[in-house]
């Protein structure tokens, strides 16, 4: 019984990495950006006062590639600057950031939205978080432009952490698991954002038996999963760092209930090796990057 999960979920997580030529496009990318910003701020052209965040970081990015993060940590002389701002200080901060990465990307198009500055590049966008570091800790200052406008505390190597322990902690299963999320969330156009699914997704992990266990198991951790998902609307979630609580609300919960229903079938398909059968409930899930056939 059982014969094809562990070749199905193998190959399903094998095509979800990004190929070496979209991380090369997308490291050419984000390069360029960063090395813009340094010339304008700093006088420099090279890497420096910037680092990847979100999935790039958490190497948790899928195919096809999404928004490329990055923190670009500003000099305090223009946070000082700023402070003397009437109105919405953040939102003007994002603008000029904006303005400084139209002159060297002057035929791309950019916004500033809430947080980021986003280039949209053909493929790939990269979203830029302009953060002013606090002094003795490694947390950041972050423009918030909603509601007047402020500055929020964010605490991305915490998160980031948080990601690489609990995948350590529980056989290297969290990543994938993300990613396979990802995946659901792309193809039933979930509403639900990927930084929720990384926190409920380690919540999860961490107290499911099957945890310690290969892909063999993965057809039981992705029903289980749902199942959790679904407990977890109108909840919360706690930031690592912070602490900050978001709320998850519930527009994703029916899609959740549906993914759950179809997996449930999924896994009986499985467990009779009916590997077609199961492999159109997948694929109803997850698209065509899970295998019909193994």
């Amino acid at each position: 019984m059982w014969a094809g999960v562990t070749e199905r979920f193998r190959t399903f997580h094998h095509n979800l990495y990004l190929t070496d030529d979209q991380i090369s496009e997308g490291t050419d990318h984000h390069a360029g950006v960063r090395k813009a910003l340094n010339r304008h701020y700093y006088g420099v052209s090279d890497l420096d006062n910037s680092f990847l965040i979100g999935s790039w970081d958490k190497y948790t990015r899928t195919r096809p590639p999404r928004d490329i993060d990055l923190y670009f940590v500003l000099p305090y002389n223009v946070y000082q600057r700023f402070e003397s701002v009437q109105g919405n200080k953040q939102s003007a901060l994002l603008q000029e950031v904006k303005r400084v990465l139209q002159n060297t990307y002057p035929n791309t198009g950019l916004r500033g939205d809430g947080q980021v500055v986003v280039v949209d590049f053909y493929r790939m966008s990269v979203e830029v978080v302009p953060a002013f570091a606090l002094r003795d800790s490694q947390q950041y200052w972050i423009c918030d432009t909603h509601n007047g406008g402020r500055y929020k505390t964010a605490d991305p190597r915490a998160e980031s952490s948080n990601i690489a322990s609990v995948n350590g902690s529980c056989n290297n299963n969290l990543r994938p698991l993300i990613m396979m999320m990802k995946a659901w969330q792309s193809h039933c156009n979930v509403p639900i954002k990927s930084f929720w699914i990384e926190l409920v997704s380690a919540e999860f992990l961490q107290q499911s038996r099957w945890n310690q266990m290969g892909y063999y198991y993965y057809d039981w951790i992705m029903r289980d999963f749902f199942a959790y998902l679904y407990h977890r609307a109108n909840q919360y979630v706690c930031v690592p760092g912070t602490g900050e609580l978001i709320a998850l609300g519930d527009e994703w919960q029916s899609r959740s209930e549906t993914a759950y229903h179809r997996a449930v079938n999924a896994c009986e398909y499985e467990k009779a090796d009916y590997v077609h059968a199961a492999g159109e409930e997948w694929q109803k899930i997850f698209g065509k990057q899970i295998p019909w056939s193994v």
